[in-house]
């Protein structure tokens, strides 16, 4: 009878889901921004925006934790994976204050390579947040949760090739310097994409 008077699920997949849209719609900007440079502002403004939402998710989360008695997964899972998701938007908006800082004016096809993947990455994120909350999905959730993870392999395997041409190739080492920057930015983002992707296998394993 107690347990039926207790908060249950509360918003936590609602939440989950509308963090991992914003995590797409950033990684969409992200890829715009490494596309061309001519509205470089105007996007680096729009990341910073999306970030803020996200962050109002995230807290609205941990809040809504605080409040909960049974939560449909364990408290610590669902801290771990907002928060997590949280970084793949910090890392995106690093990126972007970056390129503005360094003052780019000139776009590599691998550095849009790698924001390619990163949108590729997030996308996947998404699909595999959507289905977290019915446990009948456990077997979709982790074949997406290995393509994230091959992903994250390609994006690693992409920057490599980067340095090794940046360093070979470039003949001005601020450019060099701010390049290298760049790149290890976006790897990042894929990296933190990979850690979500590792909660959420985590959370499979322990309730499917």
């Amino acid at each position: 009878m107690f347990g039926r008077l207790m908060p249950t699920e509360g918003k936590f997949f609602d939440l989950f889901n509308q963090h991992a849209e914003l995590c797409v719609k950033g990684a969409k900007e992200m890829l715009g921004l490494m596309t061309n440079f001519d509205d470089l502002e105007n996007r680096v403004h729009a990341i910073e925006s999306i970030e803020k939402q996200a962050d109002k998710i995230t807290y609205t989360t941990v809040d809504l934790l605080h409040k909960t008695f049974i939560t449909p997964i364990d408290r610590d899972d669902i801290h771990k994976l907002i928060t997590k998701m949280d970084d793949i938007l910090d890392m995106m908006e690093d990126a972007g204050q970056t390129v503005s800082l360094y003052d780019l004016h000139a776009v590599t096809p691998e550095a849009k390579r790698l924001a390619e993947l990163v949108l590729a990455c997030c996308e996947k994120v998404k699909e595999a947040v959507a289905l977290l909350s019915n446990m009948d999905n456990a077997r979709d959730i982790v074949g997406i949760c290995e393509e994230i993870d091959r992903l994250e392999s390609d994006a690693d395997h992409v920057m490599r090739a980067a340095m090794s041409k940046l360093f070979r190739d470039e003949p001005d080492v601020r450019n060099l310097i701010k390049m290298k920057a760049i790149y290890e930015i976006l790897e990042t983002v894929t990296d933190r994409c990979e850690d979500v992707a590792n909660i959420i296998e985590g959370i499979i394993v322990e309730n499917a």
